[in-house]
């Protein structure tokens, strides 16, 4: 199937299709001239990266795992748990980083309703 076709079916940009393969997470042959063709399997694939992004994970990590889990199980790949939980330790992190700012942001807001009960725009 052409790169077109493999963008309808699965709802992947064609930018983002050539930037999977430049990253080596699918292949196409190339036809005579010069156009990509992909297997039907690319499918599966491309479904799985997105699967993976939305998670949180990035191009990088997921090609190191992205073979195990399309030709396995996702239970079956022993990598894949530890990269897991390095990834719910990062949105923790963040979860905490995010707390912070918000409390710092209340407390703000709450110094400036008292030194001004009557903002513009409150």
């Amino acid at each position: 199937m052409k790169i077109s076709q493999l963008s309808q079916l699965t709802g992947v940009s064609i930018r983002s299709l050539r930037y999977y393969e430049q990253q080596g997470l699918i292949s196409a042959d190339r036809e005579s001239n010069g156009y990509r063709t992909y297997h039907p399997l690319v499918i599966d694939q491309v479904n799985t990266i997105k699967f993976y992004l939305n998670l949180g994970f990035t191009t990088e990590q997921i090609a190191g795992f992205l073979n195990c889990v399309v030709m396995n199980k996702e239970a079956f790949c022993s990598q894949i748990l530890p990269i897991y939980r390095e990834k719910l330790t990062e949105i923790e992190e963040q979860i905490q980083l995010l707390s912070q700012i918000k409390s710092n942001l209340e407390d703000r807001i709450q110094a400036v309703m008292l030194e001004n009960p009557n903002p513009p725009g409150a």
